[in-house]
């Protein structure tokens, strides 16, 4: 999946219809400006599932809720159909004023669960987990040890994917049967849960480095895009807790 490490951009978030997702993903094709991300398949269409994690008095949680100005998260992420021995993503996501910062590294998922269980080695350190960037497995420690942060939730969802032809900079995502679980925190089963989201409705993503052109800002209004923001980890926590409480047992999730 994509190489890529290091993001800074403006995303904005959209929750619109699942018809209305249909046509404007269609009138960005016949735009000309835009094309099918090359990642997913021959439409850009690729699943998504993420390991979230947070502190035992949800600080995490509590920073997105608030809306600080400075927030920030962690999450290990697999694409498609993915094995214990698949490439993995470790990825602290950070917002500041608006901007949005994503410092990722590749890592094979075994390893990676190695690391959330054992943390850093002693005599080898951090290294013999293989990380394709050494540094951002270093800050992803630093965050993690800072905030005593343990694996606490999986969401995942379907997601089509569109890129600027002209402005490689200018994406725009449509995520769609977004789900939650927090029974089975093992990413590589796949893509199962509670619905956080009406499977009726889409949560469309504009990702821009600088401003939003013109004529996408044009072809948002004519479709009655209003903004509004949508936090995939805040409102599956929020429907978790809900379900748990039902149960009478307490939010706890771990990796055994």
């Amino acid at each position: 999946m994509q190489a890529r490490e290091i993001f800074q951009r403006y995303e904005l978030k959209y929750l619109i219809p699942f018809d209305k997702y249909k046509a404007i993903a269609k009138a960005l094709i016949d735009s000309g400006k835009m094309r099918y991300d090359k990642f997913g398949d021959g439409y850009g269409r690729y699943n998504i599932v993420s390991l979230y994690f947070d502190s035992d008095d949800k600080k995490i949680y509590y920073e997105t809720r608030n809306k600080l100005r400075f927030r920030q998260k962690l999450r290990l992420r697999v694409y498609d159909n993915a094995t214990i021995n698949s490439p993995a993503f470790l990825e602290v996501k950070q917002k500041f004023n608006k901007v949005v910062n994503k410092r990722r590294t590749k890592i094979k998922l075994a390893d990676a669960y190695d690391y959330i269980k054992f943390g850093r080695n002693s005599e080898n350190g951090l290294e013999e987990y293989n990380p394709s960037n050494p540094q951002i497995l270093e800050e992803v420690e630093a965050f993690r040890s800072l905030y005593e942060l343990k694996p606490r939730l999986v969401v995942s969802y379907d997601r089509q994917a569109f890129h600027g032809i002209e402005d490689p900079d200018l994406r725009v995502t449509f995520d769609y049967n977004l789900t939650t679980r927090d029974d089975n925190l093992r990413i590589e089963d796949g893509p199962y849960g509670m619905y956080f989201v009406d499977p009726n409705l889409s949560v469309m993503e504009v990702k821009v480095s600088q401003s939003v052109p013109f004529w996408l800002a044009r072809l948002l209004s004519e479709y009655e895009c209003p903004r509004k923001s949508v936090s995939k980890f805040c409102t599956s926590t929020d429907l978790l807790e809900e379900q748990a409480m039902k149960k009478g047992r307490t939010y706890t999730s771990l990796i055994s």
